[in-house]
C-alpha cells in the first residue's frame, strides 16, 4: 500500500488485483503509526527521488535491515549465523553525487530542475533537495534561472553533480550535457554562474567520456579522502562514487574488520571501480589484485595506487567478471580472501566459478559489498548451498537515507 505504514489502517484505491496480492495506494487514515514522521521535504510525495520520508529515520534503519534478512531467506534459503550491526549516519545532506533532470516547459513558465516525478517520467518542479548539501539545494533556483537565459534551453537534458575534497577544501563539479554548440553569450553566462556561486564547471556533448572542463582552466582534480588509511582516490565528474561519503567511510572500517586483511596474503577486490577498498586493503600489508570491466576505470584505480605509495602491492586487469567461469579464474591464481562488490546484477557466475570451500585453492574468508538484496540472496545461496561456505554475519548501511535502497554487507567463511 503505497504511502501505508506497518500498522496503520487506512482507505485505499486498489490499482493491480490478482490471485494473492494487490497494489494500492493510501487515500485515508483511520488509524496512524507511532513511527510515522513529518516529511522535512515540501516535494516528498511529488518527487520520486524520496520514498521514506514520512517514517522515522531509525524505523526506516529496522525496515531495511527486515528486507535484507526477508531477502535472503525467501529467495535464497539463507540465514546468516549473526546480524551485524547497521552502519548509520546523518539522515540530510548527505549525497555528494546525484544528476537532475533539466526540462524546458513553456506552459510551466519555463525552465525545471530536478528530480523525476514519483512514477512518471516528468521533471518534478522543485526550487530544493533536502538530501543533497545545503550549498547544492540552493543551487535549484539560481539554475533555472541561469538556462531560461541561454539560447539552447531546450537541448540541455541534465546536470551532473559531484563533490570533493573536505570542508575548506571541498570542491563542487557540475557537469551540464549541452547537446548543441553554445553562443557567446550562453558561454559568458555560464562561466559568471561558475564564479558567483564558486563551482567547477565540466560541458558533455555526448556520453560520459565526452565531458570537459569549461570553468577555471586548468581544472583540479577531484578527489575524497580515506583518513583511516591515509589515503585518497581521485575521480573524474562523471566515474562512479559512492554518493555518502561519511557511510562509505564506515563499511570501508566494517569491510576492512570483517576481511581482516594480513601481509603477504594475497586478495582479490571484484568490481574494484577507482581502488575504494583495493587501497585500503594494501595498507594491511597484503597484495591486491583489482578486477574491473572498463579500462579506463583500472587505469584509474592504478593511478590511485600508484599517487597513494601503493603501487607495489596493487595490481589491476581488465575482465569480464559477469561471464567469469571456472577457467578464466583460475588464470588469475589462488586468492587467500576475496572482496565483492557489485552493481546492482550481482556476481553470480563469480560465485559459481568458485572452487568448493573444501578445496584448499577456494578464498578462506569473502566479504560481499551488495546494493540488491535479491541478487545477495541469489549468490550467497549459491555459496552456501553448492559451494559449501558458511555465511557468518549480514548487516546493512543506511547509505542513501529516507530512500528505499538497502546497502548491505555480508562475509562469507570456510567452514
Amino acid at each position: 500500500v503505497d504511502g501505508a505504514l506497518p500498522g496503520e489502517r487506512v482507505r485505499v484505491t486498489v490499482q493491480r488485483r490478482k490471485n494473492n496480492w494487490e497494489q494500492a495506494t493510501a487515500v485515508a487514515w483511520q488509524r496512524e503509526s507511532s513511527q510515522r514522521v513529518r516529511p522535512q521535504c515540501p516535494h516528498f510525495g511529488h518527487c520520486g527521488g524520496c520514498k521514506m520520508q514520512h517514517l522515522h529515520i531509525a524505523a526506516q534503519v529496522a525496515t531495511k535491515q527486515r528486507a535484507l534478512e526477508d531477502a535472503l531467506w525467501h529467495l535464497g534459503k539463507v540465514k546468516a549465523e549473526r546480524l551485524l550491526r547497521q552502519i548509520e549516519g546523518p539522515a540530510w545532506g548527505y549525497r555528494y553525487r546525484a544528476r537532475l533532470s533539466v526540462r524546458y516547459v513553456a506552459r510551466k513558465g519555463g525552465v525545471l530542475v530536478g528530480f523525476r516525478e514519483k512514477k512518471s517520467s516528468y521533471v518534478a518542479d522543485m526550487d530544493s533537495c533536502e538530501v543533497l548539501p545545503p550549498h547544492v539545494s540552493a543551487l535549484f533556483l539560481p539554475l533555472r534561472e541561469l538556462i531560461s537565459g541561454f539560447s539552447l534551453r531546450d537541448r540541455l537534458p541534465q546536470i551532473e553533480i559531484a563533490i570533493g575534497g573536505e570542508r575548506e577544501e571541498q570542491m563542487t563539479v557540475l557537469v551540464f550535457r549541452i547537446l548543441d554548440r553554445m553562443t557567446a553569450e550562453d558561454e559568458a553566462a555560464l562561466r559568471a554562474f561558475g564564479e558567483k556561486y564558486r563551482l567547477h564547471i565540466y560541458v558533455q556533448p555526448g556520453g560520459p567520456d565526452t565531458a570537459v572542463p569549461f570553468w577555471p582552466i586548468p581544472m583540479p582534480e577531484l578527489a575524497y579522502s580515506l583518513p583511516d588509511f591515509g589515503v585518497k582516490l581521485a575521480f573524474a565528474p562523471t566515474e562512479f562514487t559512492q554518493v555518502n561519503h561519511g557511510i562509505n567511510r564506515s563499511l570501508l572500517r566494517r569491510a576492512m574488520s570483517l576481511l581482516d586483511p594480513q601481509p603477504g596474503e594475497r586478495i582479490a577486490d571484484m568490481f574494484c571501480g577507482l581502488g575504494n577498498f583495493s587501497l585500503p586493503i594494501a595498507t594491511f600489508g597484503a597484495d591486491v589484485v583489482g578486477i574491473e570491466g572498463a579500462d579506463a576505470l583500472v587505469k584509474r584505480a592504478a593511478r590511485n595506487a600508484d599517487a597513494n605509495g601503493l603501487g607495489a602491492r596493487c595490481s589491476f586487469a581488465v575482465a569480464n567478471l559477469f561471464d567469469t567461469d571456472e577457467a578464466s579464474l583460475a588464470k588469475l591464481g589462488r586468492f587467500d580472501k576475496m572482496l565483492i562488490d557489485p552493481p546492482r546484477e550481482g556476481a553470480v557466475e563469480l560465485c559459481k566459478a568458485l572452487p568448493h570451500a573444501a578445496d584448499e585453492a577456494a578464498p578462506k574468508r569473502i566479504v560481499y559489498v551488495s546494493c540488491n538484496p535479491a541478487t545477495l540472496a541469489r549468490d550467497l545461496s549459491v555459496l552456501m548451498h553448492e559451494k559449501g561456505y558458511r555465511v557468518r554475519g549480514a548487516g546493512i548501511a543506511n547509505m542513501f537515507p529516507q530512500t528505499s535502497h538497502v546497502e548491505s554487507i555480508a562475509l562469507i567463511e570456510r567452514g
